[in-house]
């Protein structure tokens, strides 16, 4: 399955074209989102890949903002074991997936890889890696399946929580007051 997404950012007033491919082995995302959030214009190209478990084996960041470019790459083995640019990130050891928070994307992440039914909540750590204040650490989270539709998304300690609507693929339709999904097409790019 081959989706083209985009969508829209309220609160980081941006635009994101992601192309979201899945098969046997797992699913492979590439993204650019452009953007403008307090006094910051912004550029994001990301790339991820998991397994079939939904768990990230790859996440490559490439981003310019603030007079300034960053690239991150993170590698990981599916069972929390991480490397940054090359390097053993022992900080972020118990971590399978990865947030960054100006894409509803990574949502999808953990709503497919734990599988929760309904009333089902779950808490998990995830690297979270805010690009525009540039920190990359370990986070709490907690997912709680509401309906076949509906997520509470929170982060522990709960500073702040939101009611996810996603597709059936998991992908973000509706993040309140973040992020709105504006054209979903299956495609078949090469």
């Amino acid at each position: 399955m081959q989706l083209n997404l985009l969508w829209t950012g309220r609160e980081y007033h941006s635009l994101e074209n992601c192309l979201f491919k899945t098969n046997r082995t797992g699913a492979e995302i590439t993204a650019k989102i452009i953007g403008h959030y307090q006094t910051k214009i912004y550029q994001v190209e990301y790339r991820i890949q998991t397994n079939r478990r939904w768990q990230t084996l790859l996440l490559d960041i490439n981003s310019r903002h603030s007079n300034k470019t960053q690239q991150i790459r993170l590698e990981g083995d599916g069972n929390g074991n991480w490397e940054l640019n090359g390097q053993p990130a022992d900080e972020f050891a118990g971590c399978i997936d990865v947030d960054i928070p100006l894409t509803p994307l990574t949502n999808t992440l953990p709503i497919r890889r734990l599988g929760l039914r309904q009333n089902q909540a779950k808490e998990i750590r995830v690297i979270y890696c805010d690009l525009l204040e540039g920190h990359i650490k370990p986070v709490c989270q907690r997912y709680n399946r509401l309906s076949a539709s509906h997520y509470q998304y929170e982060n522990v300690p709960n500073d702040f929580e939101a009611i996810i609507q996603v597709d059936e693929y998991g992908l973000v339709v509706d993040y309140p007051a973040l992020f709105i999904r504006t054209a979903a097409l299956k495609t078949t790019y090469r």
